[in-house]
């Protein structure tokens, strides 16, 4: 595995090595040790799947409050996402600004999430998987989202949204009674 960090502290793109032969590919998604070389030193309690079935789909933007504040570990396995990430670390140089990348089974990348950042995706195939590792247990009552059109943020979605949870739909926007992540 090869970690790409980004301008985000603690985001980083995981590029798997696949072996390739006849029967198909190996690769190693994982690896305790190779995490710990980057800093992660956090468990992974939780293990999550998402299918979705039809492209424009929106899930998130969500994050959990301190005390229960998350890395998360995510893979496309099938079809393809515009994952983006938005950093509401306070004191952090990249606060209220966006990373967005394109994951899909095809170029096999993961992304690795730091605690206080905001996480979603789109889909942008019909059928798509996600998988997730998460570092805390889900807290109900300690999770929280942005609105996925929030104009501070400015993402541009790649396609028209078709598809959203109604929570998802009514998160609030980021305004002045917006508190950042304290870490």
């Amino acid at each position: 595995m090869k970690f790409i960090g980004t301008n985000f502290s603690g985001l980083w793109v995981v590029e798997s090595e696949p072996f390739t032969d006849q029967r198909g590919f190996f690769a190693r998604t994982y690896c305790r040790q190779e995490f710990q070389h980057i800093g992660l030193e956090e468990e992974f309690v939780q293990h999550n799947f998402s299918f979705n079935v039809a492209k424009g789909t929106v899930r998130g933007l969500h994050y959990q409050l301190p005390p229960y504040t998350e890395t998360k570990y995510l893979r496309c396995v099938q079809g393809n996402i515009f994952d983006v990430v938005v950093d509401l670390r306070k004191n952090s140089p990249t606060y209220l600004k966006h990373f967005s990348i394109e994951l899909s089974f095809s170029n096999m990348l993961g992304l690795i999430v730091p605690q206080g950042c905001a996480h979603g995706f789109q889909v942008l195939e019909d059928n798509t998987s996600v998988v997730y590792f998460h570092t805390q247990f889900y807290q109900q009552g300690f999770e929280r989202g942005i609105k996925f059109d929030d104009p501070v943020i400015d993402i541009k979605w790649p396609l028209e949204v078709t598809y959203m949870s109604d929570r998802d739909k009514d998160f609030p926007p980021i305004d002045n009674k917006f508190e950042p992540i304290q870490l």
